[in-house]
């Protein structure tokens, strides 16, 4: 059954992920990928703990799927936040928002080749529509972002780490659906997620890697902009789809949660004063006509 104030809050929290990824830009870009990732991951997966402790919610993990969960946060938490954060620096948050629209196409492919579930005409058809939006919203760059583009020759390096960060969140949610069908809170899953890619990242930092390290002069304004968006994100946005989801109807809550393509072009016309082109919009429209098309079917 549709309400107003569940609607509103799946809608609240694509508005949180377009505003969380636009202020995660100049921070990504000044950390990198690796160093962002980890502040990041660390200030969240403690946010996160403290929620469902405080909500007493850890007693519904009955069980853990060590295999399923590695899975999820390897490739869902980890190297999939490495691979936005990476094309976020390099392509900007309008064309990262809208390859993560591929993750419902994506998602319904692995759910075909992994669970055995019914790829449907729909499914194809709204992948397609997907696949047509952002192609559609790519041409239509800006001179400042195709001047980028051009003399740093990374729009193939863009689309690779955009299709490459939907696949691996798409497959880490993916690997813990029979978790969440036993009865696991999501909310509990979600801060075990991120204290497992917490731990391995802070590992992986302990190695002498130069390329893992930021050159950037770490400041209390540059940590409170990379803990901004995370809280935006993991804490607010996701929140917010949770309770929609417990309250309405599922694929309609997951439609109106993925409106942030949409959403991010009127945020980056405030604070770049830039007006999106008619392209960029019915690019960024056709690619969530695609995701509710596979979504409601």
């Amino acid at each position: 059954m549709f309400t107003v104030i569940p609607a509103l809050a799946a809608v609240s929290a694509s508005f949180g992920w377009a505003s969380g990824i636009v202020l995660a830009q100049w921070p990504a870009r000044e950390l990198g990928a690796f160093e962002f990732t980890r502040i990041q991951l660390i200030a969240c997966a403690a946010l996160m703990s403290g929620l469902a402790s405080a909500l007493g919610l850890w007693p519904g993990l009955h069980s853990i799927d060590v295999p399923a969960y590695a899975v999820s946060v390897i490739a869902g938490v980890l190297l999939g936040n490495l691979a936005m954060i990476a094309c976020l620096r390099q392509g900007g948050p309008r064309l990262t928002e809208l390859l993560l629209c591929l993750k419902a196409p994506l998602v319904a492919m692995m759910a075909y080749l992994w669970l055995g579930e019914t790829l449907a005409l729909s499914d194809m058809v709204g992948g397609a529509v997907v696949i047509g939006g952002i192609i559609l919203a790519i041409q239509a760059t800006t001179p400042e972002e195709n001047q980028q583009h051009r003399s740093a020759k990374t729009m193939w390096k863009v689309v690779l780490l955009g299709t490459a960060a939907a696949a691996c969140q798409g497959g880490g949610f993916l690997a813990v659906k029979p978790m969440l069908e036993q009865g696991a809170e999501p909310i509990a899953v979600a801060a075990i997620r991120l204290i497992g890619a917490a731990v391995l990242i802070s590992l992986i930092g302990l190695w002498p890697a130069g390329i893992m390290r930021s050159q950037a002069e770490g400041s209390p304004y540059l940590l409170f902009r990379t803990v901004l968006p995370g809280i935006i994100g993991y804490g607010v946005s996701s929140s917010l789809l949770l309770y929609a989801f417990a309250y309405m109807e599922a694929g309609l809550a997951a439609v109106l949660g993925s409106l942030s393509p949409i959403f991010v072009l009127p945020i980056l016309w405030r604070t770049t004063k830039q007006r999106p082109t008619p392209k960029a919009v019915s690019g960024a429209v056709l690619a969530v006509v695609g995701t509710a098309i596979i979504v409601l079917t």
